[in-house]
């Protein structure tokens, strides 16, 4: 994924984890929404709205390799 130089607020990101849950593990949407606070650094905020723009459009295999990312960061 290229990066953006667009700023994503924590409530940008919110919103979009709220878009893709339903195409996502549970779990994992759990635990992504978890990590979202207002102590979340911008790098944070940008790479997970990133993970999650157009997931519900991404084939199995880029939605595994998504999560595999997803995982990492919130751990």
């Amino acid at each position: 994924m290229g990066k953006c130089t667009i700023d994503h607020t924590l409530e940008d990101v919110k919103q979009k984890l709220a878009e893709q849950s339903a195409f996502m593990p549970r779990e994992l949407v759990m635990e992504v929404g978890d990590s979202l606070s207002a102590d979340a650094d911008q790098d944070y905020l940008n790479e997970v709205f990133h993970l999650l723009k157009k997931y519900d459009l991404a084939d199995e295999k880029e939605r595994e390799k998504r999560n595999a990312q997803l995982n990492e960061l919130v751990k």
